[in-house]
């Protein structure tokens, strides 16, 4: 199947080398494109996530262009404004200070090449007609990859007061969605209530993981001592954005409760804007089970995920089917247990369920989540591990997931292919 010789522009705010959430996708769908023999041009943010500050060694004050791959690969990075502490107001000038900074990058462009296909990954949502924009001079068709409904997760989480505001919104998003050429999104759910709001069709694009990378390794308690930890301690590890949505607040009182357990630490391992405030709960509390880690680097992470005993997967209630999260295609390559948080018919509660891959629980119950713990940790689950690593070879492996989007999104035209493949 032919997946390279095209010219892809792709829209986004995350991107590489960013490695949590929507940008570790987008950057490895640009690197894979890119190994396929396709030239690939990203108008992207300089990278900011999810520390909500720009990454050295890049500054965020002025355009920048990298050209990577021998000029297969070029990247616009534009400048934008970056909230230390993200409300719902300031998170709305963030995105509408990239549009801006991106609007003028996207105008240059039309003036070269034209593209063969758009790829705009949302949220933010609006990027979408900047999109539409290019493909009105330069005719070229736009595959609108929703990874996250950023609008029904802010009205369900309250992040802005005025119910005018989320019906402007929502017409906005309404426009673009009945106007590009395709629409994919990552979840059964997230597909259902996309498609509540056009008549369009939706097709499943699920995130992938990189199943060689990513594996269970033998002996694994043993993979304890590198982090100070004991062979005998049960490891329960969050890994991934420290934000609002997660209620992380709630895994510091659970850690309260058990500190006189003296094998189970609790380990929460990355950046956010919540973190300070946990680290102080941590604090004041006087806890000597819960250690906070960095990011860890992508050539220590396949053991560092290997020897917790428990991944939380923690969402709000409201959350449910709104976002999917994006850690849990790594947990259960390696095969991790995953104890997740979620509603009942929701797509996480029924994936992770059906195929016996993890613990599901009702989502902000701090009892329950702290009996789940204490479950996990004193039995192995083996089964469930075992059931985590074949899905994730079965119907998440990378390159069996790009391929499908690239034949799906620039089918030939005499073919009646369609994307079909599993996902969470």
């Amino acid at each position: 199947m032919d997946t390279g010789n095209k010219r892809i522009l792709v829209l986004g705010i995350n991107s590489l080398p960013e490695l949590t959430g929507i940008g570790k996708y987008t950057g490895e769908m640009l690197d894979w494109m890119v190994g396929q023999g396709n030239e690939i041009t990203m108008v992207t943010a300089f990278p900011y996530y999810p520390d909500w500050k720009v990454q050295a060694p890049y500054s965020g004050n002025f355009y920048k262009k990298e050209v990577n791959f021998d000029g297969k690969q070029i990247i616009y990075r534009c400048p934008l404004y970056v909230p230390g502490r993200p409300s719902g107001l300031k998170r709305i000038i963030h995105e509408a200070s990239f549009f801006l900074s991106a609007f003028f990058v996207v105008f240059a462009l039309l003036f070269k090449k034209r593209a063969d296909l758009v790829i705009c990954v949302s949220p933010p949502f609006h990027l979408g007609f900047l999109a539409l924009i290019y493909r009105f001079f330069k005719k070229s068709p736009v595959l609108y990859h929703i990874q996250d409904l950023q609008i029904d997760a802010a009205k369900k989480l309250k992040v802005l007061k005025y119910d005018w505001m989320f019906n402007l919104l929502f017409a906005m998003e309404r426009f673009i969605l009945n106007r590009v050429d395709k629409i994919t999104t990552i979840s059964d759910g997230m597909k259902k209530k996309v498609m509540e709001k056009t008549a369009r069709p939706v097709t499943l694009f699920p995130n992938w993981v990189d199943t060689t990378n990513y594996f269970p390794i033998p002996n694994r308690d043993l993979l304890k001592e590198k982090w100070n930890f004991s062979p005998e301690d049960r490891v329960v590890l969050y890994s991934g954005s420290i934000g609002e949505k997660q209620g992380l607040d709630s895994l510091i009182r659970i850690a309260a409760q058990l500190k006189n357990n003296k094998t189970i630490k609790f380990v929460i391992c990355g950046t956010g804007p919540f973190k300070d405030d946990l680290v102080k709960m941590a604090v004041d509390l006087d806890l000597k089970n819960v250690f906070f880690f960095p990011l860890q680097d992508n050539q220590v992470f396949n053991e560092f995920l290997n020897m917790a005993d428990v991944h939380l997967v923690l969402q709000k209630g409201d959350a449910s089917d709104l976002v999917m999260p994006s850690k849990l295609t790594t947990i259960l390559s390696v095969g991790g247990l995953a104890l997740v948080t979620a509603r009942p018919l929701t797509t996480l509660n029924e994936v992770v369920s059906k195929y016996q891959m993890g613990v599901v629980i009702m989502p902000e119950d701090e009892t329950l989540l702290r009996e789940a713990i204490v479950r996990c940790c004193d039995h192995g689950f083996s089964e469930h591990r075992i059931n985590a690593r074949k899905y994730a070879e079965n119907n998440l492996n990378k390159d069996a997931i790009l391929t499908s989007l690239m034949a799906f999104a620039t089918p030939p035209k005499t073919s009646g292919y369609h994307l079909s493949v599993s996902l969470i």
